[in-house]
């Protein structure tokens, strides 16, 4: 049985609207942590000029591979076994990333090693996508971002919505630099970084 997210069928349209824009002249994307394998087959459908590469942690596998082999698209590809806690990933370089609501379910020093592999398997000039709910100046940006950093620190204290500055601060240390900050709908942003030249 597909594993299935209610938020990803929720986001995928306006998510969409921006990856249109911002891979159109990319050819390779990584999907860190792909989830349920939803946001993989409906992009890799509308994007068939990129080669979408799935990853996930290894019991979440199953769930990918049955949305890819019901939708059999030849540019989505079955999912990696990837972990923020790994020395290496087994990536070979790609000019773009993609990765939806992660960085607040992770712990602060796990978010690090995120963008140390990040750093590792761009390519320069690559871009990295980021879609998620994100604090500025310290300030929650709506009621229900507060919400739900209480319901993400009820379940784990090390997670929560994250400080666009002090992540933004962590991109630049990892060589990307911030070119697109954008307003997305239920109070989420998408944040576009390029890995310098």
């Amino acid at each position: 049985m597909k594993p299935y997210s209610e938020s990803c069928e929720k986001n995928q349209e306006p998510i969409l609207a921006v990856l249109r824009e911002i891979f159109a002249g990319r050819t390779r994307v990584l999907e860190i942590a792909s989830g349920t394998g939803q946001h993989a087959v409906y992009f890799g459908r509308a994007l068939p000029h990129l080669s979408w590469q799935t990853s996930e942690l290894a019991h979440n596998h199953a769930g990918i591979r049955a949305w890819l082999d019901e939708a059999q698209l030849p540019n989505v590809l079955a999912p990696l076994s990837l972990d923020v806690d790994d020395a290496q990933w087994p990536v070979a370089p790609v000019d773009a990333i993609f990765n939806a609501n992660t960085v607040h379910i992770i712990s602060w020093p796990q978010v690090e090693r995120l963008f140390a592999h990040i750093s590792r398997v761009i390519e320069p000039g690559g871009c990295v996508c980021f879609y998620g709910p994100y604090n500025y100046a310290g300030k929650f940006t709506s009621d229900s971002n507060a919400r739900f950093d209480a319901w993400l620190k009820s379940r784990d204290p090390d997670s929560g919505v994250r400080d666009f500055e002090a992540v933004n601060s962590l991109a630049a240390s990892c060589g990307l630099l911030l070119q697109h900050d954008i307003a997305m709908p239920s109070n989420n942003r998408m944040l576009v970084w390029q890995a310098r030249p």
